[in-house]
């Protein structure tokens, strides 16, 4: 390294990746997205992209009116604020002329706003970046649990769909939800799934003589004999191996393949939102298909989205044919391997 020469400015000084960390990190700075606007028309005035550490030293003086300007006319009121919400959490410092104004001298101090306190602090903020990340990706996967745990227990039939402890899930979900609150309720409803499941009742045998057994079969019509075997035909499960033959668009998202129902309706979970379905639509379709089916139904969805106008339509529309027995998800998945989609 020669002496006195400058060094190449290190990847963690450069304004806009910080800028990047510290909107990633923006909830636990208490700043919001027009207070990180303002930082971003700041930033924008400094004409190099690498801010230097030394206080004073990446000093900018707009005005608060060609600041505004910038801004597509904030009024200077709002401007003020998030200025001293930016100063008073020590991510710029202001240095002020006596008479408040801000300017540059040739040969001399600048007044203005100061950017190297960002600088400064560009490794806290790469640490609070990645620290956000996996929080959020960690409340996402807790989400993901909440919401498979939810659906096999209503689907095996261990607990009822009012029941307050599934109800108080199903309200958790729909909203903006605490890490602690997702993960109490899974403490509590993860073990209702190693319980024994409920034994299907006994039906007692008639005790009547025949004569009233034949009257009972002559006054049951022939709609209601249907509707109790459509009651009991048993809907069918794709093959896991053919819906991941024939389903393949979730990998532009999850590049690694499942390697059980369990993932394929984890990927489905995470995929619904994507595709702009509604989580009650979501949630209606989990409760009437069962997990395994509407995560098929989701997939293959995917493969011919840009053909599908109105996803959460479209789902639901699949659930009311599977209620009326009309839902044939294997043709379903086999026209997605063969480039077309059947519902």
């Amino acid at each position: 390294m020669a002496f006195g020469q400058p060094q190449p400015a290190a990847p963690d000084t450069d304004k806009w990746a910080l800028l990047a960390a510290l909107t990633e990190a923006a909830e636990a700075h208490g700043l919001n997205h027009r207070t990180l606007g303002v930082l971003r028309a700041l930033l924008s005035f400094y004409p190099d992209r690498a801010l230097p550490q030394e206080p004073g030293a990446a000093v900018v003086f707009p005005s608060n009116a060609t600041l505004s300007q910038r801004l597509n006319g904030m009024p200077e009121s709002t401007l003020r604020r998030h200025l001293a919400t930016l100063v008073a959490r020590g991510i710029v410092s202001r240095q002020d002329s006596p008479n408040r104004k801000r300017f540059a001298r040739r040969h001399g101090l600048a007044f203005g706003f100061d950017l190297s306190p960002l600088a400064r602090a560009a490794q806290a903020l790469m640490a609070a970046a990645d620290q956000a990340r996996d929080a959020r990706a960690h409340l996402a996967a807790l989400r993901d649990r909440l919401a498979l745990v939810r659906a096999r227990l209503i689907e095996e039939n261990r607990v009822a769909a009012d029941d307050p402890e599934i109800e108080a899930a199903r309200l958790t979900l729909r909203r903006k939800a605490r890490a602690e609150d997702l993960s109490a309720l899974l403490d509590s409803l993860e073990p209702r799934l190693a319980e024994p499941l409920p034994e299907a009742p006994v039906t007692e045998k008639m005790s009547a003589g025949d004569g009233r057994n034949e009257r009972h079969i002559q006054s049951t019509s022939k709609k209601s004999l249907v509707s109790r075997d459509s009651a009991e035909r048993q809907p069918e499960v794709p093959v896991l191996g053919e819906v991941l033959e024939h389903c393949t668009e979730y990998k532009s998202y999850f590049p690694d393949t499942p390697p059980d129902w369990h993932g394929v309706i984890a990927v489905s979970g995470r995929l619904h939102a994507m595709l702009g379905i509604a989580p009650s639509i979501y949630q209606g379709a989990l409760r009437v298909l069962g997990p395994k089916r509407a995560a098929t139904a989701v997939l293959c969805m995917l493969e011919k989205i840009r053909r599908i106008r109105n996803p959460g339509g479209y789902l639901r529309a699949l659930v009311k044919r599977s209620e009326t027995g009309d839902l044939n998800l294997g043709a379903m998945v086999r026209a997605c391997g063969a480039g077309g989609i059947v519902s």
